[in-house]
């Protein structure tokens, strides 16, 4: 493989639906994330979001590992500078935000180890597709570290404030069975149908509407960044805005008029 830290390709999906391929790649060490891939990953996905950007974009890591997460290595020097290292906080924070807010559906797909940082950058992606050789944990304070990159937030929004102080307060890494079982992803697949079963998937989901995928995804954000009574006046505004200013809602009841009837109702 080329010696770039992340490798972008792209796949076709029928006549109309594209798909990048975004690969973490440094394999020999198990895809470890540092200054140098997270620049390169913001980059890479600056270039992808956009009107004329993919339909969606699928994150995995090159060879046996989605990623093992931060590069503890670089962080034994990086740790002697305060300003360098919420720089390096501040760029795992943007590339997050790049994928949790972009109208691109995306989907981490996690082969082999997806412990820390790596759980973090999936954490971050609308779905998560396991592969059955997956081994996913928190495990930070194995080593004395705490999560950085939004692990603590988005783990507890992801499968609830009991199962994630299992996960982070032990550090231990879950079985693929396990982490599907708690809700965090979407199989386990055998490692040998793992993408083309995530292709499936993203296929399924880009076979609705773009508009109508982008504004679920608000919806979601709004969900888990406002209380209650608040996410109910925004869903609201969004759905009248959504219904009045876009003809989807219209398209969707065309559809739903001219499907083909079965003889036992439906």
């Amino acid at each position: 493989m080329s010696g770039a830290p992340v490798l972008v390709s792209e796949r076709q999906l029928g006549d109309d639906k594209r798909i990048a391929l975004v690969t973490l790649n440094r394999p020999a060490e198990r895809n470890p994330i540092d200054a140098l891939m997270l620049a390169t990953l913001e980059d890479r996905l600056a270039s992808l979001v956009g009107d004329n950007g993919p339909d969606a974009i699928v994150i995995t890591g090159a060879g046996p590992a989605f990623s093992a997460g931060g590069d503890l290595k670089a962080y034994e020097r990086i740790y002697a500078d305060r300003a360098e290292f919420e720089s390096l906080l501040l760029a795992w924070e943007r590339v997050c935000a790049v994928l949790e807010t972009c109208g691109a559906l995306t989907v981490a797909m996690v082969n082999g180890a997806c412990v820390a940082g790596g759980l973090e950058l999936a954490l971050a992606c609308d779905l998560m597709t396991i592969a059955t050789s997956a081994h996913i944990g928190d495990g930070h304070l194995k080593f004395r570290q705490l999560p950085g990159a939004g692990g603590s937030q988005r783990l507890v929004r992801a499968i609830g404030a009991a199962r994630a102080k299992q996960w982070m307060l032990t550090g231990r890494l879950f079985s693929s069975d396990e982490a599907v079982q708690c809700g965090l992803g979407i199989g386990p697949y055998p490692d040998s149908e793992l993408e083309s079963r995530t292709l499936e998937l993203v296929a399924g989901s880009l076979s609705n509407s773009h508009i109508a995928l982008r504004a679920m995804k608000q919806l979601i954000r709004i969900a888990q960044d406002n209380s209650l009574h608040s996410g109910l006046v925004i869903e609201r505004e969004t759905v009248i805005d959504y219904v009045f200013n876009t003809d989807e809602a219209r398209r969707g009841l065309r559809k739903f008029g001219e499907r083909p009837r079965t003889g036992g109702g439906d």
